[in-house]
């Protein structure tokens, strides 16, 4: 298995900065209602295309919160079967208003047949189509980071530099090993978290470590989504908006 990059061996980036997701983001929302929500949902997840074509409206929880995503990269046991292993991932409210109002997932959810059924049934090299035909119109120059792994790789970077805690970035991503999402922290590099726009390095530290105790508390409850959304609207997971909300 190869080990996991952000940066090629000539230093270019393999992740989407902060404005290029902005920009992915906004150019998603002139395409088509399911090509929108399939891009959104790359971008507010950091799913893999192929985690993201087996989600079905049964796994949403359109009051938690929460998509389940299966995580398809988890090693096998010893008797050589596949684990099936489920994370959940919080995702924003508006996006999920969004994504009931497209596919109809509270009708669906209603029907044993159409819940279980893919909201995207498409190829990995029809999202990657997709994706790729967005990120162009986005503006993002052709350069390496310009792929599907790029976008997830942003998402990673995005919740570190927003003090999303390892542990939780770990599930988020489905990583096995806690170490594959140590490589985010390295990325961003303990300048560029402790010295953002308006707010000083050690009040942003301070400001860090009250955030990952909230989280570690959160972590106790059954549904972390809905304990985060009733910390209120002003609550920040870094010294912008929440992660969710930092391109809207």
């Amino acid at each position: 298995m190869s080990e996991m990059r952000l940066y090629d061996d000539q230093g270019n980036r393999l992740y989407l900065n902060a404005v290029e997701r902005a920009a992915f983001l906004a150019a998603a929302r002139q395409w088509p209602a399911r090509d929108r929500t399939l891009c959104e949902t790359l971008h507010f997840t950091g799913c893999r295309p192929s985690e993201l074509i087996e989600i079905t409206p049964a796994r949403v929880d359109l009051s938690g919160g929460t998509i389940a995503i299966r995580s398809l990269k988890k090693r096998r046991n010893g008797a050589e079967e596949a684990k099936v292993v489920f994370r959940t991932v919080p995702v924003p409210p508006d996006y999920l208003d969004t994504l009931n109002t497209a596919h109809g997932i509270r009708e669906a959810q209603k029907s044993p047949k159409w819940a279980g059924e893919s909201i995207w049934p498409i190829s990995r090299v029809h999202v990657w189509r997709i994706v790729k035909g967005v990120i162009i119109e986005a503006g993002i120059p052709d350069a390496p980071q310009r792929t599907v792994k790029g976008l997830r790789h942003g998402y990673g970077i995005n919740a570190t530099v927003n003090g999303i805690p390892l542990h939780m970035l770990q599930k988020w991503l489905g990583h096995a090993q806690l170490y594959t999402a140590t490589i985010y922290a390295d990325a961003v590099g303990k300048k560029e978290r402790t010295s953002r726009p308006g707010c000083g390095g050690r009040a942003y530290a301070s400001h860090q470590g009250r955030v990952r105790r909230q989280h570690e508390t959160l972590q106790s409850h059954g549904d972390r989504a809905r304990a985060l959304w009733r910390l209120g609207p002003g609550t920040r997971l870094g010294p912008e908006w929440p992660i969710w909300l930092d391109a809207y």
